[in-house]
C-alpha cells in the first residue's frame, strides 16, 4: 500500500479551477517532486495535501485514512508535516535551542510536570536534546549548533526549519521550494540535506523551480499545468517528454536536456 495516495483533487476558486483532478500515488521512502510553470497550480495542490486547504472535490489518503478536511496540526500529529518557515523562527534562538524547542510538541509530561520539573519532564528534556543533537548531525549542521538564528544565511534558516520539522518524528515531510534563493554551493548542500532526510526514514514531496536539484534528487516527478497533471515518472522520462518540454521549460530538447543534467 502507498504511503499516501492523492485522488481527483480539484480546487475551484469561483469560475476558477486553479487544480484539476489530479491523482497520484507517494510511496514509502521515495523523494517526489512536483513541477510545472508559474500558475500551473503547485502551491494550491500542495496546500491541500498539508490541509492548509481543503478541496472542492477529491481527498488525501495518509496511511489508509482520509486526511482531507481535517485540521493541519491534526494531519501533523499523524506524520504529515510541512517545514517551519523563516517567518516561524524565533531569531534569538540558537540553532540548538530552536531544535529542541521543536520537540515539545511530543512532551508527555503534564503543564505542572513542566512547571515544577517533575522526573518525566526532565526525562523529556534531555532526550529531546539528543534528539535535536542528532537531527543537526544527520543534516550536517552540528558546526553551527550554536550560532543564534538571527545570524544565519539563507540556505542555513532553511535548513533550521527543516531540522525543526524533523523534530517531530514525520513519516513524510512536505517541502515547500526548498532550493529558492539559493547559488549553486547552498543548493549542492541543500540537496545533500534532502538525501540526509530521506536516509533518517522520512519519505519527502517537494515542490520546486530548480530543475537541475529536481533531476538530481528525485525518484519520481509530477508535472502540472493550467492546474492539471500533464506528465509524471522518473527524471529521465520527464526529460524525453515532450510536452514537459514545451509547456514547463519553453524550449527545444537540446537545452531542456541540459537544464535537467
Amino acid at each position: 500500500m502507498s504511503l499516501m495516495s492523492i485522488e481527483g483533487l480539484t480546487r475551484r476558486f469561483g469560475g476558477l479551477t486553479a487544480v484539476d483532478n489530479v491523482s497520484f500515488r507517494v510511496e514509502e521512502g521515495d523523494i517526489l517532486s512536483i513541477i510545472g510553470p508559474n500558475g500551473a497550480g503547485k502551491s494550491t495542490l500542495f496546500k491541500m495535501i498539508g490541509a492548509a486547504l481543503h478541496p472542492t472535490a477529491g481527498r488525501v489518503v495518509f496511511e489508509g485514512k482520509t486526511i482531507s478536511g481535517l485540521k493541519p496540526h491534526v494531519v501533523a500529529a499523524l506524520g504529515l508535516v510541512r517545514t517551519f518557515q523563516e517567518t516561524t523562527i524565533f531569531r534569538e534562538m540558537t540553532v540548538l535551542e530552536s531544535v529542541t524547542l521543536a520537540h515539545h510538541v511530543r512532551l508527555r509530561a503534564g503543564f505542572l510536570g513542566v512547571y515544577f520539573g517533575g522526573p518525566v519532564a526532565r526525562a523529556d528534556e534531555r532526550a529531546f536534546l539528543a534528539s535535536a543533537r542528532e537531527i543537526l548531525d544527520a543534516l550536517g549542521l552540528a558546526s553551527i549548533c550554536n550560532e543564534r538564528a538571527r545570524n544565519l544565511p539563507h540556505g542555513h534558516l532553511r535548513a533550521l526549519g527543516v531540522a525543526m520539522a524533523l523534530a517531530v518524528k514525520p513519516k513524510a515531510l512536505l517541502l515547500d521550494e526548498p532550493f529558492a534563493g539559493m547559488n549553486s554551493e547552498e543548493t549542492d548542500r541543500a540537496v545533500d540535506m534532502v538525501e540526509g532526510i530521506r536516509r533518517h526514514g522520512v519519505t519527502v514531496l517537494l515542490v520546486e523551480h530548480d530543475m537541475r536539484a529536481v533531476m538530481r534528487i528525485s525518484d519520481r516527478i509530477v508535472v502540472m499545468n493550467h492546474g492539471a497533471k500533464i506528465a509524471e515518472g522518473a527524471p529521465t522520462d520527464i526529460q524525453r517528454d515532450g510536452a514537459v518540454v514545451e509547456a514547463y521549460l519553453g524550449r527545444d530538447d537540446e537545452s531542456a536536456h541540459g537544464a535537467a543534467s
